[in-house]
C-alpha cells in the first residue's frame, strides 16, 4: 500500500496519465462555486493587427479603439502581424513536444544548469518577446491617450521574462480535473502560444466561463497584474484556467514579462481623477506579493489596492 502510494505521490503527472482509469484524489478539483462545464460559449475575443496598430493610416485609429475595447472588456487579445512566422512558432513549440517525449532519465539530463540555461532558438523567442512587448506596451499607453512610453517607462530595462512549456495529459475524467487551477498572471503581459489542435484555456468574463478559440499563427497575449495596475484598474488582468479532454495531449508554450523585481509601478496619474480615484498603491517586488497572497488563497492583486 505505501510504496503504491508513494509511486503515485512523486510520478511526474505525464507518467501517471498512463493508463490511468480514475484520477487520483489530490488532482481531483473541488471547488464547488466552479464546475467544470462540458461545453462552455466561445469567448469573442478580437484579432488585433500590430502592423495596422503602428501604421500611419486610417485603420490604425479603428485597430485602436478595437484593442482598448478588448482589454477592457475581457483582459486579452489575439496578436497577429507580430513578425513571427508560422515556421517559427512551430519550432518554438516543437521544443516542447519533443522534451515531454523523451524518457524522464533522458528529461534528467536537461536540467538547467549556470552554463547552459536555454537554447539557441528560445533565446531568439525571447529577444522577440522583448520587442513584441515594448510594442504592444507603447500602444496599450496610446490607448488611454497616454503619452507613448508611458507604460514602457514604468516597465523598464533588464525586464524579468521567463518561459514555460506546458504539457497537458489527456485526463480519464476531464469533468473532475484541471489542467491549471483559476488564477490570473502576475505579469505585466504574457504571451501564448497555443496548441494548434486543441483547446482547454478558458476566461471568466462576468462570472462565467468561456473557452478561448485558437487563431491560426496568432500570439495570445494577457493583461497581467501589473498592466492592471499601471492602468488604474481601467485594463483587467483576467482570471483563466485550463481544462482537460479524455482523448488528446495539449502543449502550450507561455512568456511571462515583467518588470525587474527592483522597479517600482503605480497606476498612471494621468488615469487618477475625482471620477476615477486612485485605486492601487505604488509596489515593487510584486511576485514576492503573488507568493504571499497564493499561501493565503487570495489574489495579489487584492493586496496592491488601496
Amino acid at each position: 500500500m505505501s510504496e503504491t502510494l508513494e509511486s503515485t505521490v512523486f510520478k511526474p503527472v505525464q507518467e501517471l496519465a498512463v493508463d490511468c482509469n480514475t484520477p487520483p484524489e489530490r488532482y481531483i478539483y473541488t471547488c464547488s462555486n466552479e464546475a467544470i462545464g462540458v461545453n462552455p460559449p466561445v469567448l469573442d475575443i478580437p484579432v488585433i493587427d500590430l502592423n495596422s496598430l503602428q501604421s500611419s493610416s486610417p485603420s490604425a485609429d479603428r485597430e485602436l479603439e478595437k484593442l482598448r475595447a478588448s482589454v477592457t472588456s475581457c483582459g486579452c487579445f489575439q496578436l497577429i502581424g507580430h513578425g513571427m512566422t508560422s515556421s517559427f512558432l512551430d519550432q518554438v513549440s516543437s521544443i516542447g513536444r519533443d522534451f515531454f517525449a523523451l524518457p524522464v532519465k533522458e528529461k534528467l539530463k536537461c536540467l538547467r544548469t549556470a552554463e547552459n540555461t536555454q537554447g539557441k532558438l528560445l533565446q531568439e523567442y525571447t529577444e522577440k518577446i522583448n520587442l513584441l512587448t515594448e510594442a504592444v506596451l507603447k500602444v496599450l499607453s496610446r490607448s488611454l491617450n497616454l503619452k507613448e512610453s508611458c507604460f514602457l517607462d514604468q516597465y523598464g530595462e533588464n525586464a524579468y521574462m521567463v518561459a514555460r512549456f506546458n504539457y497537458y495529459p489527456p485526463s480519464p475524467r476531464p469533468d473532475l480535473t484541471l489542467g491549471v487551477k483559476p488564477h490570473a498572471d502576475g505579469s505585466a503581459m504574457t504571451f501564448l502560444i497555443q496548441d494548434k489542435q486543441v483547446e482547454g484555456l478558458q476566461v471568466l468574463k462576468d462570472d462565467q466561463w468561456f473557452n478561448v478559440p485558437n487563431v491560426p499563427d496568432a500570439l495570445l497575449v494577457n493583461i497581467g497584474d501589473q498592466v492592471e495596475i499601471m492602468s488604474n484598474g481601467i485594463y483587467k488582468s483576467p482570471v483563466h484556467r485550463v481544462v482537460t479532454n479524455s482523448e488528446r495531449e495539449r502543449i502550450t508554450v507561455a512568456m511571462f514579462c515583467s518588470p525587474n523585481s527592483s522597479r517600482y509601478i503605480e497606476p498612471a496619474e494621468e488615469l487618477i481623477s475625482k471620477r476615477r480615484p486612485r485605486l492601487y498603491k505604488k509596489v515593487n517586488n510584486y511576485f514576492d506579493m503573488c507568493f504571499e497572497g497564493y499561501q493565503h488563497g487570495k489574489p495579489a492583486i487584492e493586496a496592491a489596492k488601496m
